[in-house]
């Protein structure tokens, strides 16, 4: 049975560390995602101890990490030197609180791939970001790096560096299949062809268009069909329900109890 998590806010902490408990699941912070607060260093240390001292902080962990403008693979070295202070701020962070993985988005621009320069910039994306996370996964070996699909319009990019990827053990995917079931490929594809290097999995429901991270079952996911997915392609990912409504997170967990019988 794979790990499940849901996302806790500091405003409503025993709120969260009491659904977590009921239905044992794990935590993913999302607050040290956002540029706001990975800048000022005196709130972020303050919103981590606060973390660190909540009672009946579940076990399993994960953060989201930056990902607005992150562009480690950017040719302008200002932007790359930003982009991967913001990651190893992201990974310091997770550090702190013991967490098992950090989430990062690819940020490949699918604008630019349908360019003359498309191919070229593919494999300048693939290059400079399978060197720099590399490096980060040597630098934090006790914490898993995941890479999310976001703008992705196939999964060929995000297969490629799996791939690539194989033999660092601390290096995975994530599948975010809510941006899959919107893209124009089938989620089944994004599914068979991610499959073999996704460590990390986030779901919620749409309406087919937008990313409107609804509960389970509030949009029109076939859901029986991504639980045999999800049982036959990547069985031990950890899945993060990402809805940041406490009633949907609730909605959720019972949708997915449902599922499992």
């Amino acid at each position: 049975m794979p790990q499940l998590l849901i996302i806790p806010f500091m405003d409503r902490i025993q709120e969260c560390t009491s659904l977590a408990k009921e239905y044992n699941v794990g935590f993913e912070f999302n607050e040290f995602a956002f540029p706001w607060t990975l800048e000022n260093q005196s709130n972020c240390n303050g919103l981590v101890t606060l973390y660190k001292m909540t009672p009946d902080m579940p076990a399993y962990r994960t953060s989201h990490g930056a990902f607005f403008d992150v562009l480690v693979f950017s040719d302008d070295s200002r932007i790359r030197e930003v982009s991967e202070l913001r990651v190893r701020q992201s990974m310091d962070v997770a550090k702190k609180l013991g967490c098992k993985g950090v989430v990062f988005h690819g940020n490949i621009n699918p604008l630019l791939i349908k360019t003359a320069a498309g191919p070229a910039y593919q494999k300048h994306w693939l290059e400079t970001t399978r060197t720099f996370f590399r490096s980060i996964c040597e630098e934090y070996p006790e914490v898993n790096v995941y890479i999310e699909n976001m703008w992705d319009q196939t999964p060929d990019n995000l297969e490629n560096l799996g791939k690539e990827m194989t033999d660092v053990s601390n290096f995975g995917l994530c599948l975010d299949y809510a941006h899959a079931h919107i893209s124009p490929t089938d989620p089944a594809l994004w599914c068979e062809k991610l499959g073999p290097y996704t460590k990390h999995v986030h779901i919620n429901d749409n309406d087919g268009i937008s990313d409107l991270h609804l509960a389970l079952g509030d949009g029109i996911t076939d859901w029986a069909k991504f639980r045999n997915l999800q049982e036959k392609l990547f069985p031990n990912a950890s899945i993060l329900f990402e809805t940041s409504s406490i009633d949907n997170q609730r909605k959720s967990l019972e949708f997915w109890k449902k599922l499992e019988k």
